[in-house]
């Protein structure tokens, strides 16, 4: 494997690992508010923990904007929990619908994922050294805390 994929795989799972968590604490604090003003929250909030300067942040903000058109594209504006139990829904699991179901959500992440991937690359191939092993620190401790926990 090519040593700038493997670091540009690496930084995209530790960015998302970063999106995920900032998504499970606004789950957990139960956060209803705008998307967007919880996008601005989370760039300010990892800016701090990594202490990002004025460019870092700017990318910070490219890529959260990227992964929220992602993850709304997956939504399609329809709730995933009432799609899917529709497929349970009769006497026999509707498998086309299934199919279809999934198609959808892999075209789009098909679709969206080059943006995100380059979004993520950006950002972290511009952190310095430091910072990247801060990223790499929060993914070894994913499932063990937050960083507001233990940061």
């Amino acid at each position: 494997m090519r040593p700038w994929f493997k670091r540009s795989l690496f930084g995209v799972a530790g960015l998302a690992l970063v999106a995920a968590s900032v998504g499970g604490c606004a789950y957990q604090h139960g956060w209803h508010g705008n998307p967007d003003e919880f996008r601005a929250k989370m760039v300010e909030r990892v800016s701090d923990k990594l202490e990002l300067d004025a460019a870092q942040k700017q990318k910070l903000a490219v890529l959260a904007q990227k992964m929220q058109a992602q993850r709304e594209a997956l939504r399609a504006g329809n709730d995933p929990r009432s799609q899917f139990r529709q497929l349970f829904a009769g006497d026999k699991l509707d498998q086309a619908g299934a199919a279809r179901l999934i198609d959808e959500k892999t075209a789009a992440v098909k679709s969206g994922s080059p943006e995100v991937i380059a979004a993520a690359a950006d950002f972290f191939d511009n952190l310095r050294p430091d910072q990247q092993q801060k990223v790499r620190d929060f993914m070894d401790r994913r499932g063990r805390g937050h960083w507001g926990r233990h940061g």
